[in-house]
């Protein structure tokens, strides 16, 4: 595909142009920001949904069924699956697009896996581009599944329109999530595998936690919501939190904050990622130097500012 008609294809909603240009972004070429560039002021217009939850809490089971909700009432549906990434090739295993499998030949529907590691200026930045470019492209939702608790994961629904924490009964899962930090950036609690033991003691663990937090009258407060998302019970529920959450954005102006700050991350986090690309390209040189006393730490620092600036 030429490039100088992806552009064109991708405003027709051409997926393999949609693919191709994700393909761009993913391996940092100039070609992909440039298109990005050209086409975001197409967007803002999607609800941006991060799904997180430690593994084996469901999430893709979950994220599955919010498709099937979102199909129905005829919203166009996007997902970005991350992986872990195979120790092997590199890429993003692809067990969560096998499991979403029965929505392949949906227009309606598109799936992205993205491995774990490789990308300039970190994960967060490549998906927050991904989700850019899914948005211009018209998709109503978008949802972002990470593959745990942990600081990329935090990164990334940091910048989410909706944050989804998703917890199981009889795992610690409340306790965990209190420690991560996590509980501040979650909009909708979800207790999948709410059949199982335990899910009344979480519910009450994250209700006794939420009590404990000082709400400004206009705040919008966390809901705890039960599913077994197996089964789709409970699911049409957490959608229509979904929504509520999205109409409070909109009602409060805080949707708007929310895209600025999703680009001052990505600049922020690209531009960590070039000063570290520079740190690793010198070696352990300017390590030595200081060692020896020949030069201190702010003069290497400077010198590295200086080579971003040029």
């Amino acid at each position: 595909m030429k490039r100088e008609g992806l552009e064109s294809r991708f405003l027709d909603r051409n997926e393999r142009a949609l693919a191709r240009a994700i393909s761009l972004i993913e391996a940092g070429d100039e070609a992909g920001q440039a298109l990005l560039q050209r086409v975001r002021r197409h967007g803002g217009r999607a609800q941006i949904v991060g799904v997180t939850g430690s593994p084996g809490s469901g999430k893709s089971t979950l994220t599955d069924a919010l498709i099937e909700v979102a199909r129905a009432k005829g919203k166009r549906v996007a997902v970005v699956a991350v992986d872990p990434t195979s120790p092997y090739s590199g890429g993003a295993i692809l067990g969560d697009r096998i499991r979403m499998m029965r929505h392949h030949g949906d227009p309606g529907v598109f799936i992205r896996s993205m491995a774990t590691r490789g990308h300039l200026g970190g994960l967060a930045t490549a998906t927050l581009q991904v989700v850019a470019l899914l948005d211009a492209y018209g998709f109503d939702v978008i949802f972002v599944e990470t593959v745990g608790v942990g600081q990329s994961e935090v990164d990334i629904v940091r910048v989410a329109d909706t944050t989804v924490l998703v917890l199981t009964p009889g795992q610690g899962d409340g306790v965990q999530a209190f420690k991560a930090g996590i509980m501040e950036v979650a909009d909708v609690f979800v207790i999948n595998k709410f059949d199982q033991p335990g899910g009344d003691r979480l519910r009450r663990e994250i209700k006794a936690a939420l009590e404990l937090s000082a709400w400004a009258p206009e705040a919008w407060r966390p809901p705890i919501v039960q599913t077994v998302a197996s089964e789709g019970a409970g699911v049409a529920e957490l959608f229509e939190q979904l929504g509520a959450h999205r109409e409070h954005l909109l009602q409060t102006g805080e949707i708007e904050r929310k895209r600025l700050e999703r680009v001052r991350f990505e600049v922020a986090s690209l531009l960590r990622g070039e000063v570290q690309r520079r740190v690793e390209a010198k070696g352990a040189a300017f390590v030595e130097a200081v060692l020896a006393g020949e030069t201190s730490v702010t003069a290497v620092v400077d010198e590295f500012l200086g080579a971003v600036r040029s």
